[in-house]
């Protein structure tokens, strides 16, 4: 039976959260950070991705974003995730990571009973999806994404989080652009 918290509507702008297996803090080293932030540009570029907020912790994405054109949200995510496991799942065999076999060893278990998995599973199956149904909601998660690493003591304020759109939203220099919600109204 299908999840009610899924991608279902298109057109529908989104509140994500995309989970690692096993609550494994992946996103600790910044070279997969990287991976995540560079793959999020990609989709904007060119799968039509629109981002209104995001923020990466250390075991999860949350973001809230929609698609243009004719392009489903639930395509470009599942894209996304295909492409950032094996890009991170390359990058921990080949790097510096002392969590290595570990690591792997989770993820290849975390797939091994899945037809769909060849090697390694390094998401959770689905993502938490919530659609955005009215502005107070819009405001509602994107305070909770911007407070996540205030409420993890990685930072004081929400806008010293390099890894978040909190920054764009306080004016500061930002690792992705996003929609700011006023620049463009949201179609609820």
């Amino acid at each position: 039976m299908p999840s009610k918290l899924t991608i279902r509507e298109k057109n529908k702008p989104y509140f994500l959260t995309m989970t690692v297996v096993g609550w494994i803090d992946v996103f600790t080293r910044n070279s997969h950070k990287l991976i995540i932030v560079e793959s999020l540009k990609y989709c904007q570029e060119n799968k039509g991705l629109v981002i209104y907020g995001w923020c990466l912790m250390s075991n999860h994405l949350h973001i809230i974003a929609n698609t243009e054109g004719d392009v489903h949200l639930r395509d470009v995510v599942r894209d996304f995730k295909k492409f950032t496991s094996k890009k991170i799942v390359s990058e921990i065999k080949e790097g510096v990571e002392s969590r290595k076999r570990w690591m792997l060893a989770n993820f290849y278990y975390a797939g091994k009973y899945l037809n769909r998995v060849k090697n390694y599973k390094l998401w959770q199956d689905g993502n938490y999806a919530l659609v955005i149904y009215k502005p107070e909601f819009f405001y509602q998660k994107l305070n909770y994404i911007h407070n996540n690493p205030v409420k993890a003591l990685i930072v004081e304020k929400p806008e010293d989080y390099l890894f978040s759109s909190a920054r764009n939203y306080a004016g500061k220099d930002a690792l992705i652009e996003v929609v700011l919600e006023s620049q463009r109204l949201i179609t609820y």
